[in-house]
């Protein structure tokens, strides 16, 4: 045998082991919802047919209907805000309460983010799952088919591309995507979480600041759409206004960042 070279018996071990290891990996699922009775229950139990999957949580934000019973007797871990505190804190709130179920022997859970309306659908974001788990990513994102019954023209979209190019270097497709795979240290590093609708923009823009990979997966997914009425003009100025919020609070954080690194170190010390 040549030096250097292992055993069949030490191969063998080494993949055993490495099977081993990805066995004990697993992955929650999380979904932040809000007056989701009608749905959540086909959410959770196609959830729940996703691969490595062994927790999925629902964490219902503030729900004015059944939605924390549905998810509950659909399988869900449920946990609840007394009132609406927005997207952000959901995902904070259910990746603290896996990270409480995390077993101390076994690896953190990666965390799949998903929304609450995917319904029977849910199922197929399983293929976000496969790059992190293998290293590959760090953060997937779901890249969903044209939705029927869409009403927007593309602005909030838009607007949120150009951000992350230009602040990134990289251009995604669909930005706004909710639907997110990643490792529970992405996810603190991501932390604390752009408020209200700018969180998945803010996240992207973290996450590729700090060098961490990110890939954009497609998913045959169906949710249920902004339309062209009242409320969808309503939903989409909000998500405007909170992407914007978004990229200029880091958009400021660079520029003091690129101030810190010009200063000399006389002129950080304090008082000066």
């Amino acid at each position: 045998m040549t030096p250097g070279t292992p055993s069949a018996a030490t191969a063998d071990r080494v993949a055993r082991a490495s099977r081993g290891h990805k066995q004990r990996q697993r992955v929650a699922v999380v979904i932040p919802a809000k007056d989701e009775s009608r749905r959540i229950a086909a959410t959770v139990r196609s959830a729940r047919a996703i691969p490595y999957v062994d927790l999925v949580l629902v964490v219902d934000d503030g729900s004015e209907d059944n939605t924390q019973h549905v998810a509950r007797e659909a399988g869900a871990v449920v946990v609840r805000h007394s009132h609406n505190r927005g997207k952000a804190a959901a995902m904070e709130t259910g990746a603290a309460v896996v990270a409480m179920r995390d077993a101390p022997d076994r690896p953190p859970r990666h965390l799949l983010f998903i929304d609450g309306d995917l319904a029977d659908t849910a199922v197929n974001t399983a293929p976000l799952v496969p790059p992190v788990l293998e290293g590959i990513a760090d953060l997937t994102i779901a890249l969903l088919p044209p939705q029927p019954g869409a009403g927007g023209r593309g602005l909030v979209v838009g607007a949120a591309r150009r951000a992350i190019a230009s602040m990134t270097g990289w251009t995604p497709t669909q930005p706004l995507s909710g639907m997110r795979c990643l490792t529970r240290e992405a996810f603190e590093a991501a932390t604390p979480l752009a408020r209200g609708w700018g969180v998945e923009a803010g996240m992207t823009i973290d996450l590729l600041r700090l060098g961490f990979r990110v890939l954009e997966v497609p998913c045959e997914l169906r949710h249920r759409p902004s339309g062209t009425d009242l409320k969808g003009q309503l939903h989409r100025a909000a998500q405007y206004r909170d992407v914007q919020l978004a990229v200029s609070t880091r958009r400021a954080r660079a520029a003091a960042s690129g101030v810190r690194r010009t200063l000399s170190p006389r002129e950080q010390r304090p008082g000066r």
